[in-house]
């Protein structure tokens, strides 16, 4: 790896220059014997020219034991200082931090000697990468009474360095006082002194708060896009983020400077950058005007539904495609107690495939409650999704994080090539779900079957189930078991979803989670009949299927039957879906039952007929049928 040292850092160092933090390569760590109160550690510091003895500050041991300051690693000050003890100075590192943990040894530099001072007792000049191998580690250590004069002198450390009345005047701290020169995203790395971008707020996370080992803190983040297409997420921690929080808007461009690189959190961040930008309180922020447009207001790497079969768990992606149905929102209790609300729609696209989507929070109340009126009212949105989380539990689906941003009908290419292909016929195309574990073991094709080929073709007796869809009316509903009051709190991102019951008069309990809730979730458990021209069949329909079929959420109709008891309404919904026409996705597969092995058939996904999709299925069966 290529490491540009700090110029002239031990120099700049020894003078008692504190303007900048110098990037510096440890030559040698060495403990110091004889220290009688603690454990104390000398290291020799080297800017690739010049080589400078300095002492470490005792919070800072721990960087030793654990092997992040070693032989060869190159380091970044961040506090210093540099004091005379009996004609020598000394160098105290009070904070610092590790950029590259292990380096070979880079120029070739000697022992600095302050010539300002009286070299009486000072070190020689010798070659530093022969001295530090040198058996004799007395030779390098200043006399044990200079380091008594330490001890002593500690207190000092800790005092806030005063510049004396002249520093304005030195040169190095007229320099550093230029603007920085602004640079690409792409351009950044650690290793550069200062410099400045000028880029487009994206994305700005909630503010969080935690709490840890060092106590409580709060923090943010926002993702920020420049002219040349390079994007980079900038942190805030506590104190600098009431500096910052309320100045940053989506959208807007500023001028950032002052800012320190790390290694990006992957876990957390989505973005295509190996670093990330953490401000302080010496960054700056400037608000810039968006003059020439130049900066664009986002960037997609859009996937089709087709490829998210493939994606792992986990993965941030980018997805467009038109909304086919809402569900209705329904409220979640996490396992910390919090209130949340979901909401599930369905996305399609011209690969062929159609993908769950899962609304969390305020997307269920902003972006998901206009989606579902623009649906109610006959309309087909499309939805542009910015970095969308993949789940692969039961099937492949999509859900909202944080950094999530939804666009409505947004006005890009992409987009508009979409609508096009909608409206030319893609509304009425057949598209296979890669949802609800559809994927595993089906058909890669949607294999239309009748109700008597069921039990006819003996489906769901093979070691994996049979999936097949099926145009049918529902006969009957069975109503006294219809749904149940489940486990609302969230077992990592999946909802625990286990039978609840009744703990005293106001609260739930679940036996699993083993805790005590004031609200619980109502899950459907659907029992129907479905018929066609060929014969009958019993099929079980859970959550989402359920709300298909009965276009109510389970909490509405258990409240309206059993608190309510209102059973007239509640009997009249009932009926209004009989004889209903619909096209079942149904998941069949033999299930052993006590003793006994029964073929159990799940509705897997109910669409209100599409007449005019129908219609062309009937005649391509008949010109089938004729054919042969």
């Amino acid at each position: 790896m290529s490491v540009n040292l700090t110029p002239n850092a031990i120099p700049t160092i020894v003078a008692g220059e504190m303007n900048s933090k110098p990037l510096v390569q440890v030559l040698d760590v060495k403990l110091i014997p004889n220290s009688k109160q603690q454990e104390r550690y000398r290291i020799l510091l080297s800017d690739a020219v010049s080589s400078q003895h300095a002492m470490l500050a005792t919070q800072l041991n721990d960087r030793v034991r654990t092997g992040r300051v070693k032989q060869g690693s190159v380091v970044q000050l961040i506090d210093y200082i540099c004091s005379p003890i009996q004609n020598r100075k000394i160098v105290v590192v009070l904070n610092m931090e590790t950029i590259v943990p292990d380096c070979e040894i880079i120029g070739n530099p000697k022992l600095f000697v302050d010539t300002g001072l009286s070299t009486q007792g000072a070190l020689p000049n010798n070659n530093v990468q022969n001295s530090s191998r040198s058996n004799n580690d007395n030779y390098h250590l200043p006399p044990q009474n200079a380091i008594s004069n330490l001890q002593s002198f500690r207190p000092t450390v800790l005092t806030p360095y005063q510049p004396p009345p002249l520093y304005k005047s030195h040169g190095a701290i007229l320099r550093n006082d230029a603007p920085a020169r602004v640079i690409p995203i792409t351009a950044l790395n650690p290793y550069q002194g200062r410099w400045a971008i000028k880029a487009r707020v994206t994305a700005k996370g909630d503010l969080r708060r935690y709490n840890n080992a060092r106590g409580d803190g709060k923090v943010f983040s926002f993702d920020i896009l420049d002219s040349d297409g390079g994007e980079i997420r900038v942190t805030c921690f506590n104190a600098v983020v009431d500096r910052f929080y309320d100045a940053i808007e989506v959208g807007r461009v500023y001028l950032i400077s002052k800012g320190s690189l790390k290694p990006a959190q992957k876990n957390f961040n989505h973005l295509k950058n190996e670093w990330e930008i953490l401000l302080d309180l010496t960054s700056t922020v400037e608000l810039c005007p968006d003059e020439d447009g130049s900066i664009p207001r986002q960037h997609f790497s859009f996937r089709p539904i087709s490829d998210i079969e493939s994606v792992e768990n986990n993965s941030i992606l980018d997805v467009v495609g038109v909304v086919t149905s809402v569900n209705p929102s329904v409220p979640i209790l996490r396992k910390n107690g919090m209130e949340t609300q979901r909401r599930i729609l369905n996305l399609k696209d011209s690969s062929g495939r159609s993908v769950e989507l899962t609304l969390w929070g305020e997307f269920c109340n902003r972006e998901g409650q206009q989606l579902q009126e623009m649906v109610e009212a006959g309309l087909s949105p499309i939805l542009a999704v910015k970095a969308g989380k993949v789940n692969d539990f039961s099937g492949k689906s999509v859900g909202t994080i944080s950094a999530t941003q939804l666009f409505i009908n947004p006005d890009f290419s992409e987009a508009h090539s979409l609508r096009s292909w909608f409206d030319r016929g893609g509304k009425d195309s057949a598209s296979l779900s890669i949802s609800k574990d559809i994927i595993y073991g089906g058909p890669r094709n949607d294999v239309r079957k009748t109700v008597s080929q069921i039990k006819d073709e003996g489906l769901g007796r093979s070691d994996k189930p049979d999936w097949i869809t099926v145009g049918a009316t529902i006969s009957f509903i069975k109503v006294d078991t219809f749904c149940y009051t489940a486990c609302p709190l969230m077992i990592g991102d999946r909802q625990c979803n286990k039978k609840v019951t009744r703990s005293g008069n106001t609260k739930w309990q679940c036996d699993r989670c083993n805790q005590e809730f004031e609200e619980c979730d109502y899950r459907y458990l659907l029992q129907a009949q479905i018929l066609d021209h060929t014969g009958i069949s019993w099929v079980t329909a859970f959550q989402e299927s359920g709300e298909e079929i009965l276009g109510y959420s389970a909490k509405e109709l258990y409240l309206l039957k059993y608190e309510q008891q209102d059973d007239e309404k509640f009997e009249g919904i009932i009926k209004s879906r009989l004889f209903k026409q619909f096209v079942f996705r149904l998941k069949i597969k033999e299930e052993l039952y006590g003793d006994e092995q029964r073929v159990k058939v799940t509705v897997v996904k109910a669409d209100k007929v599409n007449y005019s999709s129908e219609s062309s299925y009937t005649l391509d069966s008949i010109s089938t049928f004729l054919r042969h």
